[in-house]
């Protein structure tokens, strides 16, 4: 049985904790305000999730998920997750995280920032594109017609491969989109994020969701121009 770690336990991280426990995961959650402040979500979840502390939560993940504010990266544990796949949920905003001169530049990306934080981790980036209601809302079965996709990119094909089956497992679909350098496709402000899975919706907080498949997905990355 495969454990998730979370590492950030907010909108995007407690979203994801349910579809895992759904999908039969067990989960460790933890935040940077302690474990007891996380004692409403783990009774929501049940038996199959704890809380513990960023680096317990590192330590017990095969699949540790970093959903926390950019502007913390450097607060991401290193050696609990040697060796491991860690999914980068982050975008950058700037109005929160301040002005981060080689994003603002366009010379690396927010995961490989993570990436470089994290030298001897396999850093995946995902989920950052999608609203958490619509992906609490559209997890779907394998072979659904309905099945939504979420963009993946990292520079390890073992760890994508882990998150693709992670991401299986939760109900959606996976468009590799290629190594961590190209994740600007699907930062915000680009075709293929947001709205893909509003139907198209500019406002797509407004949307209750609708499926935005692969083909969506992929003509969407596609479009993207820096």
């Amino acid at each position: 049985m495969t454990t998730i770690g979370l590492i950030g336990a907010g909108l995007i991280g407690g979203t994801v904790a349910r579809l895992a426990v759904a999908g039969g995961y067990d989960v460790v959650l933890s935040n940077s305000r302690g474990p007891e402040t996380l004692k409403e979500l783990v009774d929501e979840l049940g038996s199959s999730a704890r809380a513990a502390t960023p680096a317990e939560a590192a330590e017990a993940g095969d699949v540790v998920v970093v959903t926390i504010p950019l502007k913390a990266y450097q607060s991401v544990p290193v050696e609990p997750l040697a060796g491991k796949p860690v999914i980068d949920t982050n975008n950058y905003y700037p109005q929160r995280d301040g002005q981060i001169p080689e994003l603002d530049n366009g010379s690396t990306t927010s995961s490989e920032l993570l990436q470089k934080h994290l030298p001897t981790s396999k850093v995946v980036k995902g989920f950052n594109n999608i609203f958490f209601r619509h992906l609490q809302a559209l997890p779907r079965p394998a072979g659904s017609p309905e099945r939504s996709a979420l963009a993946i990119t990292g520079d390890d094909a073992q760890a994508k491969a882990a998150v693709t089956a992670f991401l299986d497992g939760i109900g959606y679909d996976t468009v590799d989109a290629g190594p961590l350098a190209e994740g600007w496709r699907f930062q915000p402000g680009t075709p293929a994020y947001g709205p893909i899975y509003a139907g198209g919706n500019p406002n797509f907080m407004e949307s209750p969701g609708e499926p935005g498949n692969a083909d969506v997905v992929r003509r969407a990355l596609a479009a993207a121009e820096r």
